[in-house]
């Protein structure tokens, strides 16, 4: 039995707030980096370029690449051997991303309640999936998520007779209506399968999953490459000012459903998809 003190992770969870914030995943900076050159559009190049631009300053001046800093989702995958110690693992968490946001001048953007509207002032709780897996480490993921995108997600309970078009064209329909609003170009995160909440947070997880990595199952990862074609056929373009490049990625995860059901949710990101991760 490996013993862990929660001070431990409230650290690494407030070094990974400001972390994905201020620094994009490498793969998605080359992605946005090479993008002007297949873009078709003289407008879209110069956006890409300026969007490019961007992310050099946030880099140079160490501080936000948005000034929407998201609302904080924390992936734990906790080996069955760790004890941990000192406290509250959750309470730690938040500490964390507390001390993330106000010692890294990080907008906060939590409320409270819904309906009453008023911020916590330090941008929690964070929103925490937690998964008990083996052996005896922490993977911890923080993923801050920006509500311009997030509030272009949706979900549509399938029949089992629905076929794969009906669920590209579904996804793509998403990504049409969304328009301008999620900043493309955008990162799209599909999830197929499982039940009604299983189904929006295996979209969250997509969305999360580096772009250079694809669907290890064929058909899956063909499905992507499709979806990923026919979303930069819409000619929506960076920011909305038309282009060949609406989005960047698109990932899907699967899983089993019953035999009764077919759920997508696709949860769609901005081109800053934050995400950093740290193992302990």
């Amino acid at each position: 039995m490996r013993e862990i003190n929660v001070s431990e992770i409230e650290n690494i969870v407030r070094d990974l707030c400001i972390k994905a914030n201020r620094r994009l995943p490498c793969s998605l900076v080359e992605c946005i980096k090479n993008s002007p050159a297949n873009e078709e559009s003289p407008t879209g190049r110069e956006v890409l370029c300026d969007l490019m631009r961007n992310i050099e300053a946030a880099e140079s001046e160490d501080i936000a690449v948005c000034q929407d800093t998201g609302m904080a989702v924390i992936f734990l995958d906790i080996g069955q051997d760790v004890h941990f110690t000192g406290g509250s693992l959750y309470e730690a968490v938040n500490k964390g991303v507390s001390r993330g946001y106000t010692e890294g001048y990080l907008r906060c953007s939590i409320v409270s309640d819904p309906l009453e509207r008023v911020n916590t002032g330090d941008n929690t709780p964070a929103v925490i999936h937690t998964r008990i897996v083996d052996g005896e480490k922490v993977s911890i993921s923080v993923c801050p998520k920006g509500f311009g995108s997030e509030n272009m997600s949706k979900m549509k309970m399938f029949t089992p007779s629905a076929s794969i078009e009906d669920i590209e064209n579904f996804v793509v329909e998403v990504a049409s209506v969304a328009g301008s609003n999620p900043c493309p170009p955008m990162v799209i995160g599909v999830g197929i399968g499982g039940d009604f909440e299983h189904c929006a947070y295996l979209s969250k997880k997509a969305l999360c999953r580096d772009i250079s990595v694809k669907n290890d199952k064929a058909p899956y990862c063909e499905m992507e490459k499709r979806i990923l074609e026919k979303v930069n056929k819409l000619g929506i373009g960076p920011q909305g000012f038309g282009g060949t490049t609406t989005a960047l990625s698109v990932a899907i995860e699967q899983g089993p459903t019953h035999i009764a059901g077919l759920p997508v949710a696709v949860n769609i990101g901005c081109h800053v998809t934050r995400h950093a991760h740290a193992e302990i």
